[in-house]
């Protein structure tokens, strides 16, 4: 299976940034993962609605323009569906069988993605109703994508 997460903004905090290459590192044996990150918008102080539409559209022109032909999107919203650690499992495991092996999971900016890009995405996918610091987002989803196929490959990690 091969993997992109598609980050708009930058990690910078040193011990996400270890977390984050430890899971790509035991993601090696199970997909071929990828990050790619985006520059973000600069969004001006009180910024109107329009303002910010326009900030998520050049951010959305950048992510679109990283997809590739066929890829199965995933698109982190707030407003998508929540999983299970099980679900995401066999939500991996049904990209495989059904000949999409090659998926892409999208984290927006702060002011989240663009209309365009949430229609081009084939599922929507909420980490939960809480809010988490934008940097911890690709360290909790890398976790989530290791425990998945961890379990589909029954392997003790998961309890």
């Amino acid at each position: 299976m091969r993997i992109k997460v598609i980050l708009v903004g930058r990690v910078k905090e040193k011990y996400l940034l270890a977390g984050i290459e430890e899971y790509l590192k035991r993601l090696g044996p199970y997909a071929k993962v990828e990050i790619i990150y985006l520059q973000d918008e600069p969004t001006p102080d009180g910024a109107s609605a329009a303002q910010e539409e326009q900030v998520k559209a050049r951010e959305g022109e950048r992510i679109l323009a990283q997809l590739d032909q066929g890829q199965y999107v995933v698109a982190l919203d707030l407003r998508g569906q929540t999983l299970s650690s099980e679900e995401l499992a066999a939500f991996l495991a049904e990209r495989s069988l059904r000949g999409q092996p090659n998926v892409a999971f999208v984290i927006g900016g702060s002011l989240g993605l663009a209309p365009l890009v949430l229609k081009r995405a084939d599922f929507k996918l909420s980490l939960g109703r809480m809010t988490f610091l934008h940097q911890m987002v690709p360290l909790i989803l890398l976790e989530q994508v290791y425990r998945g196929f961890k379990i589909n490959r029954g392997e003790p990690y998961h309890k």
